[in-house]
């Protein structure tokens, strides 16, 4: 286990996940304000085992989670703490059957806890406009506007900033 929340355990991804993970990574809804594209049942199975084959990368700086509902030990969803240079970005998915049962919040908050307690100082993450639902829960958890733009798929893009010593 990673982290666990109220409703949730975040642990590491199996192979036993590619069903669901499948059902998440190829469904256009869940990826309409995400990078990538709907991906083949043969696709996503290579891209699972190559996240966890990178929990062994002594310099890896890319983390995938599962998430999982605690009351029926299902997975839900993904969660990702990606590193790099400039920033320390967090991010989720959860399957569409599951949207709007305020898993999202809940994640957030575990999230912000997790990384106060692993010594970030602070965290990023990117939020589509037309993505209210996720905007909100940002600006919820006090992260703060640092710049709006256009992706590269010409949507309209935020990039939200939480200072982990501050809150």
């Amino acid at each position: 286990m990673i982290f666990e929340t109220e409703r949730l355990l975040i642990r590491k991804l199996v192979l036993d996940d590619l069903q669901p993970f499948h059902e998440l990574e190829s469904n256009p809804m869940v990826l309409k304000y995400a990078t990538g594209k709907p991906k083949t049942f043969k696709a996503n199975e290579k891209e699972l085992i190559a996240l966890i084959t990178k929990y062994n990368q002594p310099k890896n700086d890319f983390w995938i989670y599962a998430i999982e509902r605690k009351r029926d030990k299902s997975f839900i969803g993904t969660v990702a703490l990606v590193k790099d240079n400039f920033d320390d970005e967090i991010g989720y998915r959860f399957l569409e059957k599951v949207w709007k049962l305020g898993y999202g919040s809940e994640i957030c908050k575990g999230l912000i806890s997790y990384c106060k307690k692993i010594g970030m100082n602070k965290i990023i993450g990117y939020v589509v406009d037309n993505n209210r639902a996720s905007s909100k829960i940002l600006e919820n958890n006090n992260f703060k506007i640092i710049r709006s733009f256009t992706n590269d798929k010409n949507q309209k893009e935020t990039k939200y900033e939480l200072d982990l010593n501050r809150n």
